[in-house]
């Protein structure tokens, strides 16, 4: 059996300890508003992503996909270190967010 080499510990520049921002700045997701993941209020978050989906020339798929896509993305982008508190909030934030588009 071969023995594990232990890899030397990545210089941990920007880029690499910061990826999910550069993924939310730089990919062809959406143009979201300034702190719109900072509200307690699931009705505001999902409103606030449809407008932007709605809006952006950024998005690949539909107006839905992408916002749904973008909660997704931050709720999983947090892990383990979202508290449950704040998760119920974006989990609220779906159901909304599925009512605003008429998927229920």
């Amino acid at each position: 059996m071969r023995e594990r080499v232990k890899k030397p510990p990545r210089a941990r520049g920007l880029k690499t300890r910061r990826w999910s921002a550069e993924v939310t700045k730089h990919s062809d997701a959406l143009d979201l508003e300034r702190d719109v993941f900072k509200s307690n209020d699931p009705h505001k978050i999902a409103l606030s992503l449809k407008r932007s989906a709605e809006h952006s020339k950024r998005r690949k798929g539909t107006p839905y996909q992408s916002a749904m896509s973008m909660l997704n993305f931050y709720i999983n982008r947090a892990g383990k270190n979202l508290p449950k508190k704040r998760k119920r909030v974006f989990e609220r934030a779906k159901d909304e967010l599925r009512e605003a588009f008429g998927r229920q």
